[in-house]
């Protein structure tokens, strides 16, 4: 009976915890591919998109994309993989992969691979034209060839060593029409039509474009002539030869950097092939754009905060002071200590310290940047990159001065490719980009709740702590040219630099500037050292060679 009693006692409890529902949630964990290793093939830190979630692997020309060997596939800790992490895939096409844990996150693998090929024949005119996609390759040659009797020079359509081409270059003479290739390689067979086309031009201009003391010139003639370029202000009666030295010749195209010139001036230019002329055309220069406030004289305090232009809302520059404000603390600010022999008052000084109250906090990078800064969110900040500018400088001059500290703080989130640690020492950086960044695509913070869209027209750049995927990428398909100065020692006496800018394309003119001058390289991860200092004075932009 007593038994009994203590069960009736006993089901209430038990049709409680019956009831009790599973409210606690799963925790958010982000899950990556951090790295592919494997033959025949590279894939850096770069190439892993935390934005897209693409991982992309360039192939070597003679790897077989059908069958790409990948020895392991590293992953955020705990995650699992919808596909085996070594072995032989196939990616002729994107191979999506599901990492799971408490959330499912999907990523792509994608393969690229660069086949170079060549076609060449005796007295061709320019270089080959290749139409992958229909497999077609075309060269043209001068009026009046025998096409019944031509001689290839050079023919090679597939990977390098591991091609067989049926016929032979040396049985291809006839092209009175077309010939067709059949090549193999692998597991692949492919066939190509060639073509050869007389044409009645023998020498042609075939690009020019002009900055702003320099004009890229690019023409086409007969392989074993004389190739070069002549130029002269339009209108001036003597022409001057570009130097040989800066002609740069493949097969029958070359081109040059013409250097030297005058901004917002027209001149005439001409290429030449032996004795036969290309029509003349005209080019004008652009002009040349100082950039603003780069002695970094201008400084104004408002709100108690300190700003680098002469009022809060006609800044060029901008710095984290705003959200350093919240601890009390100023991150960059005016200095009198300026470098030898400069003609201003000032200089810029960036110290990264601890941002918070009684010793808790994070740490905030010394640094001072093109743009904006946009918002505060509890520890995080959010700021805006770039201004207009539409046009090429070549580099970046000015003077440094850097006290490089060990590492105190070490944020939660490692940067890509970098393992960091206390006491090693910290990276002082300055970067300079010029691009085609938009709004749409790079001013998004996903994170953030309401209207997510906080670039402008002005600037475009969205950087939001709280979301690695928005910093700032060099690799970035919107960046036209990149360079950097990474200081990863002290400079305890005022050093002239000079940052030269890689441009990825000629052709392309930018809409934005971004440059970034910080006391902490990965202070976007709040890792760095509260004793890094960093002072810079009188930026220029070079515009010349």
């Amino acid at each position: 009976m007593k038994r009994f009693r203590r069960l009736l006692l006993m089901l209430p409890v038990l049709a409680a915890v019956s009831c009790i529902r599973n409210d606690i949630p799963y925790p958010v964990v982000v899950l990556e591919i951090l790295g592919v290793a494997g033959e025949g093939f590279t894939c850096e830190a770069s190439d892993i998109d935390t934005k897209n979630n693409i991982v992309t692997l360039h192939l070597a020309e003679t790897t077989d994309i059908s069958r790409v060997r990948i020895d392991s596939i590293a992953l955020t800790e705990g995650a699992t993989a919808s596909i085996p992490l070594s072995g032989e895939f196939d990616l002729r096409a994107d191979l999506p992969v599901v990492l799971s844990l408490y959330q499912d996150y999907e990523w792509t693998l994608r393969a690229e691979q660069t086949i170079t090929r060549v076609f060449t024949v005796e007295g061709q005119i320019g270089a080959a034209e290749f139409d992958t996609d229909l497999r077609t390759a075309r060269v043209n040659v001068p009026e009046g060839t025998d096409l019944n009797d031509i001689r290839v020079t050079e023919l090679k359509l597939g990977p390098e060593g591991i091609t067989t081409m049926t016929p032979a270059p040396e049985e291809l003479t006839s092209f009175e029409t077309y010939r067709t290739v059949d090549i193999r390689y692998h597991d692949f067979e492919e066939r190509w039509i060639l073509y050869v086309v007389p044409t009645d031009i023998k020498v042609e201009l075939t690009g020019t474009d002009a900055w702003t003391r320099l004009v890229w010139l690019y023409a086409q003639g007969r392989p074993g002539t004389a190739l070069g370029f002549r130029y002269r202000v339009q209108g001036a009666g003597e022409w001057s030869e570009v130097p040989a030295e800066k002609v740069e010749t493949e097969g029958g195209t070359f081109r040059a950097c013409l250097s030297g010139l005058e901004p917002l001036t027209t001149y005439e230019v001409v290429a030449y092939s032996d004795e036969e002329l290309s029509a003349v055309e005209t080019v004008t220069t652009g002009a040349e754009v100082p950039l603003v406030n780069g002695g970094f004289e201008e400084w104004c305090t408002e709100g108690g905060i300190v700003y680098p232009g002469l009022s809060k809302e006609g800044i060029f520059w901008d710095t984290g002071n705003t959200g350093a404000a919240i601890a009390g603390a100023t991150l960059t600010d005016k200095t009198s200590d300026v470098r030898p022999g400069s003609d201003g008052q000032y200089a810029a000084k960036l110290e990264s310290k601890l941002a918070g109250i009684a010793g808790v906090g994070r740490l905030a990078a010394g640094n001072l940047f093109v743009g904006r800064y946009v918002a505060t969110r509890g520890t995080n900040g959010i700021v805006g990159f770039g201004r207009p500018f539409a046009v090429r400088p070549t580099a970046l001059k000015g003077w440094v001065k850097y006290q490089c500290g060990e590492i105190t703080d070490v944020g939660t989130t490692q940067p890509p490719g970098v393992t960091l640690s206390k006491g090693n020492p910290d990276n002082g950086i300055i970067y300079f980009a010029l691009g085609t960044w938009t709004k749409e695509e790079y001013g998004v913070c996903e994170k953030e709740e309401g209207d997510k869209l906080v670039g402008t027209d002005e600037v475009p750049i969205c950087v939001d702590t709280r979301d690695r995927n928005t910093f700032f990428s060099p690799d970035s398909p919107a960046v036209v040219a990149y360079g950097e100065l990474v200081l990863d020692r002290s400079v305890t006496e005022w050093q002239e630099f000079t940052i030269k800018l890689d441009y990825r394309a000629t052709d392309i003119v930018p809409t934005h500037i971004v440059l970034v001058c910080s006391a902490s390289r990965y202070g976007d991860y709040y890792t760095g050292s509260r004793n890094s200092i960093l002072w810079v004075d009188d930026f220029e932009l070079v515009y010349d060679e």
